[in-house]
């Protein structure tokens, strides 16, 4: 979608000074459905991919462990959603500059902090409970930059509001992210600030500036060390085979799950790869296992039911009764899709492995609790679209 259409279906459409603490009007059904078929889905597959990777290596060797685990922040990500899909989701504006401050603090409190493991400074741990704070760090931008832009809009086509002022922001959490050699959520936060600052109204000619800029500072990072990881999965990309029992194993294997599973598959629960031979197949390969135990058939139903929700998604956005509501929800929606594009490109090497995961189906409960918050917000918009329609 082009800013000046943007411009000229949100034209009429006043942004509200104030909001109401609790939110009326009628959800999106047709969203709500699609999200509870993906949920549900991505529950099953990941209790089928993860069991005998549990009972290898999760702690106790319990074969349930990352099933409960994912199922109970599910519940509570569901909770969370009902709950935050009835608040004004006008707070967030309001909130804008303290999300973003606490996100770059938390960025830059988990490089302080001692790393995780395996060197990588990217999780802040909290008792039984650690997260990322680049899962932070990506609402954080969509929030700052939707409030800046809907305020502003008119302004953006200025060269040192729209271009400046948010590269800058996009810059430093951008930043903070490869030192914490996150290449992946760097690629991430970075696409979603400059899909938001395109619809916002920046000049298009500044588009390749910026893409000029983003591969530059990549390459810069590759270069200098600070991803040198980088290289190495590119060398993998081109040519798995190369070094087929350590850089290339888990590509291999994925792309012999996805083969073995032809055209319907080979049955839900009776994948051979998630015996102990695609590494860790909960995570980021999760979609592998799909494909092998659900074919080519199961494959295609799934990704359509992530473009139905992400076409559901962009169609709140343009009902949606202001600018800050339609770049609130345009900023979640290509997120979700953006994400999942990139992670069944990664399992199919159609592009270098970036460590990223799959929505609602991957492993991770607080990156689940997250996606499911912020699917809550795009259902108060919703709300809030049927309010206005009476």
């Amino acid at each position: 979608m082009t800013a000046a259409e943007f411009n000229r279906r949100t034209e009429n459409r006043t942004e509200r000074g104030g909001f109401h603490l609790l939110q009326k009007g009628k959800l999106d059904i047709t969203f709500l459905t699609l999200l509870c078929i993906i949920l549900v889905t991505g529950l099953v597959m990941l209790f089928s991919a993860s069991t005998s990777y549990a009972q290898s290596y999760a702690p106790g060797h319990n074969p349930y462990y990352y099933i409960v685990r994912q199922f109970a922040f599910a519940l509570a990500g569901l909770i969370a959603m009902f709950l935050i899909s009835g608040i004004d989701y006008h707070i967030y504006r309001k909130l804008a500059w303290w999300i973003y401050g606490i996100a770059v603090a938390l960025l830059i409190a988990v490089l302080i902090l001692p790393p995780m493991k395996e060197g990588f400074h990217r999780w802040i741990v909290l008792g039984p409970i650690n997260f990322q704070p680049s899962e932070i760090a990506k609402f954080a931008i969509i929030a700052l930059f939707a409030a800046l832009i809907s305020i502003n809009y008119k302004r953006m086509e200025r060269f040192t509001f729209g271009i400046v002022l948010f590269g800058v922001l996009l810059a430093v959490v951008c930043g903070l992210v490869v030192v914490e050699t996150h290449l992946s959520a760097t690629v991430l936060i970075f696409a979603i600030g400059v899909a938001l600052m395109i619809v916002g109204g920046i000049k298009l000619r500044w588009v390749g500036l910026a893409g000029i800029s983003g591969a530059a500072m990549g390459a810069v990072a590759i270069l200098t060390g600070v991803v040198s990881y980088g290289s190495g999965r590119i060398q993998n990309w081109l040519n798995p085979w190369n070094d087929p029992a350590d850089g290339g194993f888990q590509t291999i294997q994925s792309l012999l799950a996805i083969g073995s599973g032809g055209f319907l598959g080979q049955g839900l629960g009776k994948s051979h790869q998630k015996h102990l031979w695609l590494p860790e197949p909960q995570n980021d390969f999760i979609f592998a296992i799909v494909c092998e135990e659900l074919g080519f058939i199961g494959a295609v139903i799934i990704i359509v039911l992530f473009a139905l929700l992400i076409w559901r998604g962009f169609v709140i956005a343009m009902r949606a009764p202001d600018k800050f509501g339609s770049l609130l929800v345009i900023g979640i929606t290509f997120q979700v899709g953006l994400q999942t594009a990139l992670n069944i490109l990664v399992v199919t090497n159609s592009i270098p492995n970036t460590g990223i995961s799959l929505p609602f189906f991957s492993y991770g409960g607080t990156s689940l609790l997250m996606l499911l918050a912020e699917m809550g917000i795009i259902l108060s918009v919703s709300r809030s679209s049927t309010v206005m329609k009476r």
